[in-house]
């Protein structure tokens, strides 16, 4: 089918086997990298390096946690570059200094400000399972162990945000 014209180096199939992918792929990069660009670059090099390994994809495996790992990995490739420490302009004002009385944007801030203090093995199961709303068991293979290990680093990870999320009460 698909995959074997893929294969076979039929580069529409492997346009149609990758297409379902794309979004959580970008998704993923977005969380990862924090940066439009930079995303869309990860995901079109993890596109082009998995259909230079399509030939070792095995018949009847999933493609979508296939193809997470390896966006996945490409982001970690992208953060460890040295362009990514360089300080970009145009992050600087992102927030333009507004001062925003939604309580929930407020909150949506926090929780990216702890998102960002997250070490990032703990922020990628985090966005494997809650933000792409994977199963466990695609998040497992994504993040290469087993379904127990993939739950214990998503509790692991809850456990670490949690101190940071904590809501201060005046007295």
């Amino acid at each position: 089918m698909r995959l074997e014209r893929a294969k076979a180096g039929d580069g529409h199939a492997f346009d149609e086997l990758l297409a379902p992918v794309l979004d959580p792929a970008f998704r993923l990069a977005m969380t990862m990298l924090k940066d439009r660009g930079a995303a869309e670059d990860a995901v079109q090099e993890a596109a082009l390096k998995a259909w230079r390994a399509l030939g070792r994809f095995r018949t009847g495996a999933e493609l979508r946690p296939w193809f997470l790992a390896i966006v996945a990995n490409e982001c970690r490739s992208a953060r460890r570059g040295r362009w990514w420490r360089v300080l970009r302009f145009g992050d600087a004002g992102q927030l333009g200094g507004a001062v925003a009385s939604d309580r929930s944007w407020a909150e949506r801030i926090d929780l990216g400000a702890a998102l960002d203090r997250l070490p990032r093995h703990h922020l990628l199961a985090l966005t494997l399972y809650y933000h792409l709303d994977l199963p466990m068991d695609e998040v497992a293979r994504v993040l290469g162990c087993s379904s127990g290990g993939a739950r214990q680093r998503v509790h692991r990870a809850l456990a670490a945000l949690r101190p940071a999320m904590a809501v201060e009460v005046d007295a």
